[in-house]
């Protein structure tokens, strides 16, 4: 499956789980603990006390294989039930019904960080029915609990790297990508890799966690890092995806800022 082998037919092959090539040995530079000048502010002194800072301490290898040691285990096992009692199922699933993010006209989806399925089971309700979707997870184990849990013939599954996609250059229309950026040290090495695989005027629907007190309990819960919001539109920025709009799931995750970094962008034509 390597990106520079995969034949013009892949998304027609059946579906299957396999172990992407380049989903070890990758060395990548270790992001410093804060990037941001200046005298910290309380709750950024106390978001840096309870974020879980593991990304920070080990190589990127060591953190990846926990990483996955964690959503192989139970806690990956739970995931969907903690996704729905969080609502983050059904107001994810408002966003597409609603049209905030459109789905009517994609015609090949990759679902980045797929986990138990909980975006890749909206794929499937509003893209089109002749739409192939491609589910990728660092996690196999996670990709069998979304292979069960989705019943669906339609998707096929990858394991592999963020940070080395599998998959040739502008071979989708959209990209979506929930929850998993944080797990790499740095913005660039996932979003560089999105940019690459998705096609010119290409689009993205990006959920990741921000910096806030919500987010730094996040972050200890699942072993990830936190995003400033403004720091990670300018990296997007920077790879040639652009930002079309904010999204929020509710009025009032609009108004207390609240819900994470929720957005659509589009790649450069």
């Amino acid at each position: 499956l390597a990106a520079s082998s995969m034949p013009a037919d892949a998304f027609a092959k059946p579906r299957r789980i396999g172990i992407a090539a380049g989903a070890s040995g990758v060395t990548l530079t270790q992001a410093p603990a804060s990037s941001r000048p200046g005298k910290r502010r309380p709750t950024k002194v106390i978001h840096r006390l309870v974020e879980n800072d593991m990304i920070r301490k080990l190589s990127y290898d060591q953190y990846r294989d926990k990483v996955r040691e964690v959503y192989d285990g139970p806690q990956g096992a739970l995931l969907s039930t903690a996704s729905m009692l969080s609502l983050h199922i059904p107001l994810g699933e408002r966003l597409f019904r609603k049209g905030k993010f459109d789905l009517s006209t994609v015609r090949r989806v990759l679902d980045v960080g797929s986990g138990a399925g909980q975006i890749a089971q909206h794929l499937l309700k509003y893209a089109p029915a002749d739409a192939s979707i491609s589910c990728f997870d660092l996690s196999a184990e996670m990709l069998r609990r979304a292979d069960q849990r989705l019943k669906s013939q339609r998707p096929h599954f990858i394991a592999g790297d963020l940070s080395c996609l599998p998959f040739a250059d502008g071979a989708f229309d959209c990209v979506t990508c929930g929850y998993v950026l944080e797990h790499l040290p740095s913005a660039h090495d996932g979003l560089n890799e999105i940019a690459r695989v998705l096609m010119p005027g290409g689009r993205v629907f990006l959920l990741t966690t921000e910096d806030s007190i919500s987010g730094a309990w996040t972050s200890r819960l699942w072993r990830c890092r936190t995003y400033n919001r403004d720091e990670l539109l300018k990296a997007c920025d920077e790879v040639g995806l652009h930002l079309v709009k904010d999204l929020w799931f509710t009025a009032v995750h609009k108004a207390f800022r609240a819900g994470g970094i929720c957005v659509e962008l589009q790649k450069a034509r």
